[in-house]
């Protein structure tokens, strides 16, 4: 594994920074509630096992796709389709 001491790269100004915990997490918290909308929510995945993982991204997909109505576009006036 080489060098031990190579294996955390810790700043005297981590430590100042952790002080300021909470102001990161408000922050955080903020940003997602202003950004998660009904058109285009958040998730949060959990990423503990990739099985349960997989899941729910495929349920949420499930969800997503399955309420959508893509339709084909009208065809334009003098516009002939190609031939195969």
């Amino acid at each position: 594994m080489g060098d031990p001491t190579k294996q955390w790269k810790i700043q005297r100004s981590d430590f100042a920074e952790r002080e300021r915990w909470e102001d990161y997490r408000a922050a955080f918290e903020e940003m997602l509630q202003r950004t998660s909308t009904e058109r285009a929510p958040w998730y949060l995945i959990p990423a503990d096992h990739k099985w349960y993982r997989n899941w729910v991204v495929s349920n949420i997909l499930i969800g997503v796709l399955g309420g959508l109505d893509p339709q084909y576009p009208a065809q334009r006036p003098g516009v002939v389709q190609g031939r195969e």
